[in-house]
């Protein structure tokens, strides 16, 4: 059984989907890294000096009364947040992801196609072995007919 494992581990799918789920997190992290401490600073700074991650609405206070000043302050005294503006930075994350992902694809399948052969457009006679048209009905070299 050992063996067994051993040979499905090693196969070059399972290889190959183990180096892309590692790639793939450490993509999602720089991603992170990207839209948090790169994009939305300069946005919330158009904005009027919005800083996303501390958007947020207090649902039920918690043991020390609001107002609070920042998400840590309400999530230490223990208050229901909507932290819409961690939310905001998590679609922008995966807009990101999902077009990289798309430009990769689309790339691949522009270099599959490229690779694919044109359909013929002759065929050779059985006769005398001249190439022709395929739609030809009679060779024009030998006269026989197709």
């Amino acid at each position: 059984m050992l063996k067994e494992f051993r040979e499905f581990a090693m196969r070059g799918n399972v290889v190959d989907m183990a180096v892309g789920i590692i790639i793939g997190a450490a993509f999602g992290a720089v991603v992170k890294s990207l839209v948090s401490d790169l994009l939305m600073p300069p946005v919330g700074m158009l904005l009027g000096n919005v800083d996303f991650a501390e958007l947020f609405v207090v649902l039920s206070e918690g043991n020390v009364a609001g107002p609070y000043a920042t998400l840590a302050a309400a999530q230490e005294a223990g208050a229901v947040t909507l932290n819409y503006g961690l939310f905001i930075n998590t679609v922008v994350s995966f807009v990101i992801v999902a077009l990289a992902v798309f430009v990769l694809i689309r790339n691949l399948n522009r270099m599959k196609r490229a690779e694919e052969p044109a359909a013929p457009t002759t065929k050779d006679c059985p006769h005398c072995c001249t190439s022709i048209p395929l739609a030809a009905t009679r060779c024009p070299h030998c006269t026989s007919a197709l």
